[in-house]
C-alpha cells in the first residue's frame, strides 16, 4: 500500500514508524508496543488470529488491542494513492476507547430439541444431533419413505394446528393431538401398517384420513396395545423445548428474524443441514447477547387514554418483539426477541426507544472523529458508507481483495472519500446521526444493503431519508445527501460506489462540532440549528419546508375553530406537551418545537377537528407557544362562576335538548357549575318532601 506514515501521523499528533512484514520479521516490534500500557492499534485485520496469540505469550504485555482495517478499506483501490486521509480518519476512529458496556439478556438451554418435519427427514437430522441433544419428533408425515421398522428411539409426537411461540431456552409448542393412532402407546410393530387395506398408515405411524375408508382393520390389528381408536377425543398438548429444528416446506415460524434458537431448513436439504446441526450441538448452557435498546416510557408516544397513536416501532419490528400495553400507556419489548436491529429506534419520533450497541453519543463520537480527521488531512466530498458487519463487511473486503489481485481492472475498489463504518446493523441510525453527519462535514451518508434486510427496514430507511432530503434541500443544500446503496456482489458494489461521485453534494461550509446527545431531540435540535445558521438560503429562508407525511418527527397542527368545543382532550392526550391550556382562560396552545406528529390528538378529538402538518418551521415562533383556539367562559346562570366554555355548554344543551331525562329544571341544571347542580337538586327533593306533607 502506498502508506506516508508522516501524512498519517499528523492528525493523530504522534510520529508513526511504518512496517511491512509486522506479522512476520518484524512482530518484536508489536510485542514491544504491547509492553508499554499504551492502547495498542494493528492496522491490519487479516493477521488478527496472529497477533491476538502473540499477545498472550508476550510477558509483560499489558495494553489495550484494537484492530482496523485500511487494507481492503483504503490501500487496496484504483485510489489507493490518494486514500491517506481516509486511512488517517480510520486510524483516528480506532483510537477513541471502547464503547461502555451495556446490559445483557441471559439464555439457558439444556439441549432438548424439537426436529420438526417429515419423519424421514426428522431421522436423518436426529442421527446428528442425538450424541450432544435430547432429541424429540414432531412427524409431519412420512416423507418419501412409506415402510420398514421403525426403531422407537426417540419419542414422536404428531397432529394438527400447531403453535410455535418463544425463544432459545423457552420455546413452547402447542398443537392438537387428533389423529386415531396415539405414539405413546403405539410400539412400532407394523402390524397396523399390513393391515391396512388403503395403505394410509405411513412411516410416521399415523392414519392418513384422506385415505382411511373406515375398514378398522387397523384397530384388530393393533390388539391389545390398544394405540389406534377412531372414538378418542382431539387432545390440546403442550411441551417445551430450548432449540427447533424445522424442516417443513414452510417455516413454522415466518418471521424475517426468527427467534433465537429457530433454525429453518426447507425439506432437510443435507447440503444446508450440515452447518445447521453444527450450530445447534454448540447451544447447550447459558448463553449472552447485549441489550439492544432502552425504553423511556415518558418520552412514548404510543398511546394515553388507552388510545393508540403513533405505532412505528411495532409496524417496523421484524421478529415481532415489540407489542402495544394500551392500559399502560406505553409498549412492551422483549429483550428475548429482539435482535438487535435497531429499526425501531430510528423510525421512534421521540427517543422513547433508543439504540444501546453502541450507545447515539458513541456512534456520533465516531462520525465526528472519522469527519474532522478526514478534513484535516485534506480530504474532500467525505461520504461515510454505513454497513453491515456481517454481509455488508465480507462484501466491502471481497471488493478490495479483487481490486488488487486484478490491479483494478475488474474492479476499481473503495473510492478515497467513501469511509466505510461497520453497524451492528443497517437500520440502527437515523435522522439524527445522518443530520449529525451532514453538519460534521460529510457529503452524503449511504446505507449499503445486501438482501439481509427486512423489507420493513428499507421502507423506514426511505421514508427517513426522505424526510432527511427535504430539509437539506429546504435549506439550499443542493443535491442528494442521504441513499441507499444495494449490492449483492462485488461488481454492484463496486459500480454502486463509483456512481456516487457522479453528483455534487452543497454542504455547511464550517463543520460542526458539537456532541451528540444520549436524547434524540436534543441531538436533532442540535443538527438543525448548526445546518440552518449555515444555510446557503440563510438571508431567503422560507417560512417553512414541507416534509413527508410517512416519518416525519416535525410538524404543526391545524384546528377547525368552527367544530372544536375546546374540550382539551387533545391537551391530556399529547405525550410531548406540545398542546398545553390555559389556566387564566379557555385556550388550546401550541409549541410546535415539540410536537413529534404522533397523531394522538387527532385520534383522541371528538370532533375531528384537529389535523396534522408535517413540516420544519424555521422562524422563531417554533419554540414560543401560539394560540390554535379560543372561546369565551360560560359562567354559572346560578353563582356566575366560570365553568366551562360557551362552545362547550352550547353544544352540550343541543345534543341533549330533546332527550326526555333533560326537560324543564334538569335542562336548567346543565347551566350550572357542580356545586350548584347539587344545591338545585338538593333544594329541589326538599321542596317536594314539603309538599307531600
Amino acid at each position: 500500500m502506498p502508506l506516508d506514515p508522516q501524512a498519517l501521523g499528523e492528525p493523530l499528533h504522534e510520529s508513526l514508524t511504518l512496517h511491512s512484514t509486522l506479522c512476520r520479521r518484524e512482530a518484536g516490534a508489536f510485542q514491544q508496543a504491547i509492553k508499554t500500557g499504551d492502547d495498542v492499534v494493528v492496522a491490519c485485520t487479516q493477521e488478527k488470529r496472529l497477533f491476538a496469540e502473540l499477545a498472550t505469550e508476550t510477558e509483560g504485555a499489558r495494553s489495550v488491542i484494537r484492530f482496523v482495517n485500511i487494507r481492503e478499506t483504503g490501500g487496496w483501490s484504483r485510489d489507493a494513492s490518494a486514500a491517506g486521509p481516509k486511512i488517517a480518519a480510520l486510524l483516528a476512529a480506532a483510537h477513541l476507547p471502547d464503547p461502555e458496556p451495556v446490559a445483557t439478556v441471559t439464555y439457558k438451554s439444556a439441549g432438548r430439541v424439537l426436529v420438526l418435519g417429515p419423519m424421514d427427514a426428522a431421522l436423518r437430522a436426529a442421527a446428528l444431533l442425538d450424541d450432544v441433544l435430547n432429541v424429540t419428533l414432531f412427524a409431519t408425515g412420512p416423507g418419501v419413505a412409506e415402510g420398514g421398522v421403525q426403531e422407537r428411539k426417540y419419542p414422536v409426537l404428531a397432529g394438527g394446528k400447531l403453535a410455535l411461540t418463544g425463544w432459545l431456552g423457552a420455546f413452547k409448542l402447542n398443537w392438537s393431538q387428533d389423529n386415531p393412532i396415539d405414539l405413546d402407546l403405539c410400539a412400532r410393530c407394523n402390524a397396523c401398517v399390513a393391515a391396512c387395506p388403503e395403505g394410509a398408515i405411513g412411516a410416521d405411524y399415523q392414519i392418513d384420513m384422506s385415505r382411511c375408508t373406515s375398514h378398522r382393520d387397523c384397530v384388530d390389528a393393533c390388539g391389545v396395545a390398544g394405540a389406534i381408536s377412531f372414538t378418542r377425543d382431539a387432545q390440546s398438548r403442550e411441551e417445551a423445548f430450548d432449540l427447533v429444528l424445522d424442516l417443513g416446506a414452510k417455516p413454522l415460524v415466518g418471521l424475517h428474524a426468527p427467534p433465537q434458537g429457530y433454525f429453518h431448513v426447507a425439506g432437510g436439504d443435507a447440503a444446508a443441514l450440515l452447518p445447521v446441526a453444527v450450530k445447534l450441538r454448540d447451544m447447550v448452557g447459558e448463553f449472552e447477547k447485549p441489550k439492544f435498546f432502552d425504553y423511556k416510557q415518558k418520552l412514548c408516544a404510543h398511546s394515553r387514554n388507552e388510545t393508540v397513536g403513533c405505532n412505528a416501532c411495532i409496524e417496523i419490528c421484524s421478529a415481532q418483539a415489540i407489542s402495544s400495553d394500551k392500559g399502560r400507556q406505553q409498549i412492551k419489548v422483549n429483550p428475548n426477541l429482539c435482535v438487535g436491529c435497531g429499526a425501531c429506534t430510528t423510525v421512534c419520533p421521540t427517543g422513547a426507544l433508543t439504540y444501546t450497541y453502541p450507545r447515539t453519543p458513541e456512534q456520533g463520537l465516531k462520525f465526528r472523529t472519522l469527519l474532522s480527521t478526514y478534513a484535516a488531512s485534506g480530504g474532500k466530498d467525505a461520504v461515510l458508507m454505513l454497513h453491515s458487519q456481517a454481509r455488508g463487511q465480507a462484501l466491502v473486503e471481497e471488493l478490495g481483495r479483487t481490486a488488487q489481485m486484478s490491479a483494478g481492472r475488474r474492479a476499481k475498489g473503495v473510492p478515497a472519500n467513501v469511509i466505510p463504518v461497520g453497524l451492528w446493523h443497517t437500520a440502527s441510525t437515523g435522522l439524527d446521526l445522518w443530520l449529525g453527519a451532514v453538519a460534521f462535514g460529510a457529503t452524503q451518508v449511504v446505507v449499503l444493503t445486501t438482501g439481509e434486510e427486512a423489507p420493513a427496514y428499507l421502507e423506514g430507511l426511505r421514508a427517513q431519508m426522505a424526510v432527511a432530503q427535504s430539509l437539506l434541500n429546504g435549506l439550499g443544500y443542493t443535491g442528494t445527501h442521504f441513499r441507499l446503496l444495494a449490492a449483492h456482489d462485488v461488481a454492484s458494489l463496486d459500480a454502486a460506489l463509483q456512481s456516487l461521485a457522479q453528483t455534487k453534494q452543497r454542504v455547511p461550509q464550517q463543520a460542526a462540532r458539537f456532541a451528540v446527545a444520549r436524547e434524540k431531540r436534543s441531538t436533532l435540535d442540535l443538527a438543525l440549528d448548526h445546518l440552518i445558521s449555515n444555510a446557503p438560503l440563510a438571508e431567503q429562508l422560507p417560512e417553512a419546508i414541507d416534509l413527508p407525511a410517512s416519518g416525519a418527527p416535525f410538524g404543526s397542527i391545524t384546528v377547525n375553530r368552527d367544530t372544536c368545543t375546546l374540550c382539551l382532550s387533545c391537551v391530556s392526550a399529547c405525550p410531548a406537551s406540545a398542546l398545553q391550556d390555559n389556566p387564566q382562560m379557555p385556550q388550546l396552545r401550541f409549541i410546535e418545537k415539540n410536537c413529534v406528529q404522533c397523531g394522538l390528538c387527532v385520534k383522541t378529538c371528538p370532533e375531528d377537528a384537529v389535523s396534522l402538518v408535517p413540516r420544519l418551521l424555521l422562524t422563531p415562533q417554533r419554540k414560543e407557544a401560539r394560540v390554535l383556539n379560543e372561546t369565551k367562559p360560560y359562567s354559572c346562570v346560578r353563582c356566575g362562576k366560570p365553568f366551562g366554555t360557551l362552545k362547550a355548554i352550547e353544544a352540550m344543551l343541543g345534543k341533549l335538548s330533546g332527550h326526555s331525562m333533560f326537560q324543564g329544571a334538569a335542562l336548567e341544571r346543565l347551566k350550572m357549575c357542580g356545586d350548584c347542580r347539587v344545591i338545585d337538586i338538593y333544594s329541589a327533593d326538599n321542596e317536594a318532601k314539603i309538599t307531600d306533607v
